[in-house]
């Protein structure tokens, strides 16, 4: 008798065990599904192209020109915020950006109303989504910081994301070993070192706007632009230009094959499109081509002037850029091209 309880003892615990290896099984193809699903997600790359300038996840606390994405997360979703709801409140903050509809009156009063950047509503849908159902990025100083100004808010608000954590978003780096692990493409390179370049000039044009208006800007980029556009280039062992069919400076001037760009990224953004980055291979490097576009903080130099550009800034212009032909533009413009060339030895 004892022999057979022993035996049905072993044979509910070889089931149980099975049960419990096909559940953590099952686990773990769903969390690799989700990760995946979180990668391969189009507003994920949108998001990083077209809102890390102001919103990085990696710049400090007092080192930047706007909060960071979860920050904007945390203040928007709640427990009672649906997905179409996030959805629809991005379209109408990014369609009319103003003080009386904000949501952050601390960050309007510290970094100001952002610009007016007329992006599709299909790039604000995918971005809004990307942000409602997956963990995203957060600096290490925000948790610490959000339940500081938000006393009682610990793990409440925090979104309902379908995620790893529910939507709340991930110290920076949480997921450092599976991102290491992935194979970037050219394209994923390319951009990368375009978005840090293009960080590094929007935060020190930002603060010179801040501190000392459009006009020290404008010495700004007349004296400093193109040197950390090249010291980007060290950082990242590539040749990174900034090239337009407009110059104000005569050594942005794009060539014959690059003007060819220009004006393939220019019907594409007249056609209120998500442009694609051109990548071609060559044997031992690869060419990476992707447009700038103007938003409202851009027109303060390059728009109309008399109209965008005060009369002292346009007098600034004239000094500075005698040969200027870089104004006259209007919003979600193309202004030039990123044109990137670096080795394939980046693999």
């Amino acid at each position: 008798m004892k022999f057979f309880q022993l035996l049905s003892l072993i044979a509910i615990v070889v089931v149980q065990s099975c049960d419990s290896n096909k559940k953590e099984s099952q686990y773990a193809v769903r969390t690799f599904e989700k990760q995946q699903n979180n990668q391969d997600h189009p507003g994920k790359k949108l998001m990083e192209t077209n809102c890390y300038v102001c919103h990085s996840p990696t710049a400090g606390h007092d080192d930047r020109i706007g909060p960071p994405m979860i920050a904007i997360k945390r203040h928007y979703i709640d427990s009672n915020t649906t997905k179409e709801d996030f959805i629809a409140s991005m379209q109408s903050w990014i369609k009319n950006p103003n003080e009386a509809d904000a949501k952050m009156k601390g960050a309007v009063r510290r970094f100001g109303v952002m610009p007016k950047t007329p992006y599709p509503e299909s790039t604000i849908e995918k971005i809004a989504e990307y942000m409602y159902d997956f963990e995203i990025e957060q600096p290490e100083w925000f948790e610490d910081h959000y339940n500081e100004m938000n006393p009682g808010a610990r793990g409440k608000g925090m979104g309902r994301g379908q995620g790893q954590g529910k939507g709340m978003g991930n110290r920076y780096g949480a997921n450092e070993n599976q991102q290491q692990q992935q194979v970037k493409s050219y394209e994923d390179i390319g951009l990368e070192y375009a978005m840090s370049t293009k960080a590094i000039l929007g935060k020190n044009l930002m603060t010179q706007i801040q501190k000392n208006g459009t006009e020290a800007a404008v010495d700004f980029c007349n004296i400093k632009a193109i040197h950390l556009t090249d010291s980007m280039a060290k950082v990242h062992n590539a040749n990174i230009k900034r090239v337009t069919d407009k110059p104000r400076n005569g050594d942005n001037l794009a060539n014959q094959e690059e003007l060819s760009y220009i004006a393939h990224f220019k019907s594409v953004i007249a056609k209120n499109q998500e442009p694609e980055a051109i990548v071609l291979e060559n044997e031992n490097d690869v060419r990476f081509y992707y447009p700038i576009t103007t938003n409202a903080m851009c027109l303060q130099c390059h728009g109309k002037p008399n109209q965008d550009i005060t009369p002292k800034t346009s007098l600034t212009l004239k000094e500075r850029y005698p040969a200027d032909q870089a104004t006259g533009y209007g919003l979600n413009e193309v202004r030039g091209i990123w044109s990137i060339k670096f080795n394939k030895e980046h693999e």
